[in-house]
């Protein structure tokens, strides 16, 4: 019979103020979509950085009749110069630390070169004898390239050695940016629905003073007297909660696998099964925020 009570003054509440109702649902939908989102990016970059770490080179350039700098004093690397850096990789001091390596020489690199600015002006001006011939190097454990890069850098004939994270870092910073943004607006967003909610209580126990004060005389508890208020919040706050989760699971299935999966194939990305994991999440925080915030306000509201 109270259980009966509590949910007919949910009802009652929830009728009363729709317009506010729907404002918390959709204010607790945006903030809880942001919220996902910046989850899931996350996630993203996680595997990019697994995927592409395990895959990143070291790069060991050799001087061209052109280079500048110490160790290309005197001109393009030799034979002897290509020769002792192989043999550098193949030793017993760098073969632990390296899987696998081949030689670019300048024919290679300039065939590479020309696939990769097909159509760009610049293909037109640099010739083969301009790109240095190159050992490409992959690490077992791409974190400890800069053994490499110690062992060659000075060496003579060695223009300069490159670690290709160095690039993937910048990239992986400019997501990191984009994910922390997107915290940062969710976060603002679940302050601006914790204050709507709260508003909405005040109003709803407001509304119903009289009610509120005929509960108090005829010796109901406070708990019994809020949990129907609570109640209208964690119910609103739910139902943007659920359709942030599907606007997440949305976006993974029709924009991340349907849209950029079947044109970035060179990389891996999240599925459907990340989403769902976000999913309880998403529900939590918002049932949390609304039950909190709506238990602060009906209790100042009933103090008043």
């Amino acid at each position: 019979m109270r259980l009966a009570l509590i949910w007919s003054e949910v009802w009652n509440g929830l009728r009363r103020n729709v317009s506010m109702v729907v404002s918390v649902v959709l204010v607790t939908f945006i903030s809880l979509t942001f919220v996902g989102t910046a989850v899931l990016l996350q996630m993203q970059i996680g595997q990019m950085k697994n995927y592409w770490y395990d895959r990143a080179q070291v790069a060991i350039y050799l001087c061209t009749a052109d280079s500048a700098g110490d160790t290309c004093a005197a001109g393009a690397a030799t034979e002897e110069q290509r020769a002792a850096v192989q043999g550098a990789l193949e030793s017993s001091t760098l073969a632990p630390f390296v899987d696998k390596f081949y030689f670019e020489d300048q024919a290679q690199a300039f065939t590479n070169f020309q696939e990769q600015f097909k159509g760009n002006d610049i293909a037109q001006f640099v010739t083969a004898d301009q790109l240095p011939e190159t050992f490409w190097v992959n690490m077992k454990d791409a974190s400890q390239s800069d053994v490499l890069v110690e062992a060659f850098s000075g060496v003579a004939g060695v223009e300069q050695v490159t670690d290709q994270r160095q690039y993937l870092d910048q990239i992986f910073s400019v997501l990191n940016i984009a994910s922390y943004t997107a915290i940062g607006i969710a976060a603002l967003m679940l302050v601006a629905a914790a204050l709507l909610i709260a508003t909405t209580i005040r109003l709803s126990a407001y509304s119903r003073r009289r009610e509120l004060g005929i509960m108090r005389l005829v010796g109901a508890s406070n708990r019994f007297i809020q949990t129907p208020f609570i109640l209208e919040g964690v119910f609103a706050a739910l139902i943007g909660s659920v359709l942030a989760a599907g606007a997440v699971i949305t976006i993974v299935q029709v924009f991340v696998q349907g849209y950029l999966a079947d044109r970035m194939r060179l990389t891996e990305f999240i599925d459907v099964g990340d989403a769902v994991v976000v999913v309880p999440i998403l529900i939590l925080a918002g049932v949390i925020v609304a039950a909190g915030s709506a238990r602060i306000a009906i209790v100042r509201y009933l103090k008043v």
